[in-house]
């Protein structure tokens, strides 16, 4: 069964970037989601939410990718209800708004995640989008103490996007796979001050794994979408 992800999509800067990551990870095997989070029905009308989801379906390249809209006061809890519901293993965001090009930057919702959440999540570099990811990438980095299932990750992904697992995180690294600590519980989402460092200096896409809970990614008979 195709590991299936969840895209936090609202619009505005940076999600382009969000949408990109997805179509990388497609190409990887995974099933997409668009979600968007609104927090007020009376400001953001069922329509307008559609229209807003339809927008990043046309990003994605796939007008019927499964979208839904969902209504609360916290995102990252509606979130993950979200994929609790949908039966997803991974949430990808974009960087926080004031990030610089070419950099990674955890914003609230995705923060809230890293921080005891339950589910993977992943997070695009600023301007992602604009280095056409339809073009692969060449290398996957893992980091982390070998039980927490960041080789296993790394390792499906590389061979489903046709890279090569790298030793070391550098400024070449395409992808950087990173466990949760040692002592995190088993399916739960918590990193070391170091792996905060490594995505404050990424230059590539992060993903940020449960404890324990690699992710199975498939092969390249996935579509591709096209932007």
């Amino acid at each position: 069964m195709a590991i299936k992800i969840i895209v936090s999509y609202d619009g505005t800067a940076n999600e382009e970037d969000a949408i990109a990551l997805s179509r990388l990870f497609a190409r990887a095997g995974a099933e997409v989601v668009l979600a968007y989070v609104r927090h007020n029905q009376a400001t953001v009308s069922d329509t307008e939410a559609k229209e807003l989801l339809a927008r990043g379906a046309a990003l994605f390249g796939d007008p019927a990718v499964a979208s839904f809209f969902v209504t609360g006061p916290s995102t990252p809890e509606a979130l993950a209800a979200l994929a609790a519901d949908q039966g997803a293993e991974l949430i990808v965001f974009c960087s926080d708004s004031h990030t610089a090009k070419g950099h990674v930057s955890v914003g609230n919702s995705a923060q809230r995640l890293i921080d005891g959440g339950e589910t993977a999540v992943a997070i695009a570099p600023v301007d992602f989008a604009e280095r056409d990811p339809d073009d692969g990438i060449e290398t996957v980095v893992a980091v982390g103490d070998g039980d927490g299932g960041a080789r296993e990750t790394a390792a499906a992904l590389a061979a489903a996007l046709g890279a090569e697992v790298a030793p070391v995180a550098n400024d070449q690294a395409g992808l950087l796979v990173l466990d949760s600590r040692a002592d995190a519980e088993v399916g739960k989402v918590s990193i070391t001050s170091s792996a905060s460092y490594l995505i404050d200096v990424a230059r590539c896409p992060v993903l940020v794994l449960a404890r324990s809970r690699p992710l199975a990614f498939g092969s390249t008979s996935a579509p591709a979408h096209a932007a």
